[in-house]
C-alpha cells in the first residue's frame, strides 16, 4: 500500500481500460454514478432496517394496549364488586338498625327479598334465645342471639355476607 492510498485500495492497482464507454468503472471509485449507487443501496439497507424497527414496535405497543385493558377491565370488575359489597353492607346495617330499634321481640325467622341495582338480594333473619350464663350456672333471660343473612349472585356466582349481634328485651 503506498503512502496517501484511500484505505479501501488495500494495496491493489487500479486498471483503466482504453475505451470510454465500455469500461466499467471500478469497484472503489470516486465517480457520482458509483457513490449514488452505494448511496441507494446502503439507503435501502436503511429504510428495510427502519421497516422491522417499526413493525416490532407497532408489536410491543400492541401487547402494551392489550394488557393495559385487561388491567382496566380487572379495575371496573373490582369496583363492581366493592360497590355490591357496599350495598349489601349497607342492608345489614339498616336491618340491624330496625331490630334493635323495635320495642317487641325480633320474630323466630323472616325472609326479605330486596331489588338493588346489582340484582335481587335476600336477606334472611333468624332470631334464637342466646344461652347465656352467669359465672355461678344461673341462665340469662332475655337475650336474644339475631344472625342477618343477605344472598345475591354476583356473574352467576352465588355470595353471601352474615352478622351475628345480641338484643335484649325485657320479658
Amino acid at each position: 500500500m503506498r503512502q496517501g492510498d484511500p484505505p479501501w485500495n488495500d494495496g491493489a492497482t487500479e486498471t483503466w481500460g482504453n475505451e470510454i464507454f465500455n469500461t466499467p468503472a471500478p469497484e472503489h471509485s470516486n465517480s457520482p454514478i458509483v457513490a449514488a449507487r452505494r448511496l441507494r443501496t446502503r439507503l435501502r439497507l436503511k429504510y428495510a432496517f427502519a421497516l422491522y424497527e417499526v413493525l416490532l414496535g407497532v408489536a410491543i405497543f400492541a401487547l402494551g394496549v392489550i394488557a393495559l385493558g385487561r388491567a382496566v377491565e380487572n379495575c371496573i370488575n373490582a369496583s363492581t364488586i366493592s360497590a355490591e359489597e357496599n350495598v349489601v353492607r349497607q342492608i345489614l346495617s339498616d336491618r340491624m338498625a330496625q331490630v334493635q330499634a323495635a320495642s317487641a321481640v325480633p320474630d323466630a325467622e323472616k325472609e326479605f327479598k330486596i331489588k338493588t341495582s346489582y340484582g335481587r338480594v335476600t336477606l334472611t333473619q333468624k332470631t334464637a334465645p342466646a344461652a347465656l350464663t352467669e359465672p355461678d350456672n344461673t341462665l340469662i333471660t332475655g337475650i336474644n342471639l339475631v344472625t342477618l343473612t343477605a344472598r345475591w349472585d354476583h356473574a352467576g356466582v352465588p355470595q353471601s355476607k352474615q352478622i351475628q349481634f345480641y338484643v335484649f328485651r325485657s320479658s
